[in-house]
């Protein structure tokens, strides 16, 4: 039950660095500019036509756009999702054949420690501005297909893109070297937790727009929710009891349901 626990918490965690302040705000805009060939296009086009608000402009957004705007939500999913996978794969072949049980025990006290770190760190950023430093690319390579630009800026985007969601990341890295036998099934739900998101974004772009505007306002109080969350779990795989999660009514039908 624990491994089914673990693979929950990291798919909660891409949903969470989906939800981040620094992610979430900006997503209308940044799908806009991954997919600006279609918004040209759209311009053009009396087609099915939807309108969207955006910097005090209305943009015309037409069917043929807006599946554009869905396909490059793909490849941008696919993007990242890749460099995750593999890197769950490196983790599982490296680790999980190298280590002891003794020595992975070690690693969860170490883990444990790390990921409660990451929660405080989120926490104190609310007070404490050079911990919440939003870094970005300015300039992102275009190429002649919308396409390919935007699977590269997944690859990019899994990198680093903002240091805001490092500590979730970071603390979905942990927990990936902890259990190195599950590091790819964890990174994999991980980008299914950041990526469907986005693919729901994509296929209703007109109506997530003023969705995400609504939420945006109540982002105040991520950092704090998210924090106290990675401190919980953090000191739950300490004490190598993470299978209490499954105690919860909710998460415990949801993991017996994917059991």
């Amino acid at each position: 039950m624990a491994i089914e626990a673990s693979i929950l918490i990291s798919a909660l965690a891409g949903l969470g660095s989906f939800l981040s302040p620094c992610i979430l705000p900006i997503i209308p805009g940044f799908l806009s500019y991954l997919s600006s060939a279609s918004i040209k296009e759209a311009t053009n086009n009396d087609g099915d036509i939807h309108n969207v608000q955006g910097n005090n402009q209305v943009v015309f957004i037409s069917k043929k756009a807006r599946v554009n705007i869905f396909i490059n939500t793909i490849y941008f999913v696919l993007g990242f999702s890749l460099v995750f996978s593999v890197l769950g794969v490196i983790l599982n072949s490296v680790l999980a054949t190298s280590i002891g049980t003794d020595f992975q025990q070690y690693l969860s006290y170490i883990g444990g420690i790390i990921i409660a770190a990451f929660g405080v760190n989120l926490i104190l950023s609310l007070k404490i501005t050079r911990l919440n430093i939003e870094k970005k690319f300015t300039k992102i390579p275009k190429f002649k297909t919308s396409y390919i630009t935007s699977f590269v800026f997944g690859l990019a985007f899994a990198a680093g893109w903002t240091p805001c969601v490092g500590p979730i990341l970071g603390s979905t890295f942990t927990l990936a070297a902890a259990n190195p036998g599950t590091a790819y099934n964890l990174l994999l739900a991980y980008s299914l937790g950041l990526g469907i998101p986005f693919l729901i974004t994509g296929a209703f772009f007109s109506q997530a727009t003023g969705i995400i505007k609504k939420i945006t306002k109540h982002l105040k109080y991520f950092n704090l929710i998210m924090g106290s969350i990675l401190i919980v779990v953090g000191i739950l795989i300490f004490f190598n009891q993470l299978s209490l999660l499954v105690n919860i009514p909710f998460v415990g039908q949801l993991v017996g349901n994917q059991g």
